[in-house]
């Protein structure tokens, strides 16, 4: 899953200049194996579909993912903090959003196409973000941002298509390509309508209940689905593929992000979330034999360039 920075602070206390230096270096690492992480959830993800029902895979990936998020948020705060009143409700909002709806999309999604445009469509996340917090929260767009909205979008048609814009208009979108945009709009809407959740609460606190409150709505349609039946019947590649979501794609992922952010800041941590889609194309093409074709290329330079360009404009100011 992709995200943007949720302006924490960089908080670097007095430390001697070689263990700074150590340390960013070690952070810097760690964001790009964690590029390398989400990039992977593709791959695992497709190795899933088929095989293992949607709301099963993505009940058992958050099964996996909340045991490790509890005794991490436990060890990091000393327990899980209280909910009061509305903050239950901005927890099943978060939970409802950004992993129940996101990840039946996901798994849904990856059944009917590839992986590698599947992590290309998904790579628009920031620019939406940008698009619907103007809209909505009436943030303003610079010139940078739609710049970039409409470099991603251009790339995400040529992916589509292959090429040929036009024939959008024509036959429309495949069930796969709606089903992996409603991935973009939920996630979407978790990080628009999660941001008093994560104001409340540490980003690491935030992701931990939405995936508890989403583990929690996903049960009862895997269990409909057949979940206790299927259990026994799933192979090696199946349970990897599981435990990779859930603990490189999922905790390791998050905490290594959020760390990031703490460290050197959301900008700079941000701009590696362009390293996603590079990293899925790559993994796509070795391990699944996915083609890679000029089409798909273009259409991936034009989606992390403006994604790239939506960072700078942090950079450059609110007025540029």
């Amino acid at each position: 899953m992709f995200c943007c920075g949720l302006g924490l602070g960089v908080d670097r206390p007095d430390r001697p200049m070689a263990v700074i230096e150590r340390q960013i270096v070690m952070t810097y690492l760690k964001l790009l194996l964690t590029a390398f992480f989400w990039g992977g959830t593709f791959i695992a993800g497709k190795g899933l579909a088929g095989h293992v029902h949607p709301f099963c895979a993505a009940f058992l990936r958050f099964s996996i993912a909340s045991f490790f998020l509890v005794i991490l948020v436990i060890r990091q705060e000393g327990r899980l903090p209280r909910l009061y009143g509305r903050d239950v409700l901005l927890v099943l909002v978060s939970g409802s959003t950004g992993i129940f709806a996101y990840n039946l999309f996901f798994f849904s999604g990856l059944t009917m196409i590839n992986a590698n445009r599947a992590a290309l469509i998904i790579a628009t996340n920031p620019i939406f973000i940008s698009l619907f917090s103007a809209l909505i929260f009436k943030e303003r767009l610079t010139p940078l941002k739609i710049i970039g909205l409409v470099l991603s979008v251009s790339g995400a048609l040529i992916i589509i298509t292959g090429g040929d814009i036009g024939q959008i208009f024509k036959t429309g979108l495949s069930r796969g390509e709606m089903a992996i945009f409603g991935c973009v709009f939920s996630w979407v809407s978790y990080s628009l309508l999660g941001r008093p959740l994560t104001a409340r609460f540490s980003a690491l606190v935030s992701v931990c209940y939405s995936s508890l409150a989403g583990t929690l709505m996903l049960f009862f349609p895997a269990v409909s689905k057949g979940l206790f039946s299927a259990l026994p019947e799933y192979g090696m590649l199946e349970w990897v593929s599981l435990f990779y979501l859930g603990c490189f794609g999922t905790v390791l992922g998050f905490y290594w992000y959020y760390q990031g952010i703490k460290e050197i800041g959301p900008t700079k941590s941000g701009v590696f979330i362009n390293f996603v889609p590079v990293s899925a194309l790559i993994l796509s093409y070795f391990i699944l034999n996915e083609p890679v074709t000029m089409q798909i290329l273009a259409g991936a330079g034009l989606v992390v360039t403006g994604v790239y360009i939506t960072n700078l404009s942090v950079f450059f100011g609110k007025n540029r």
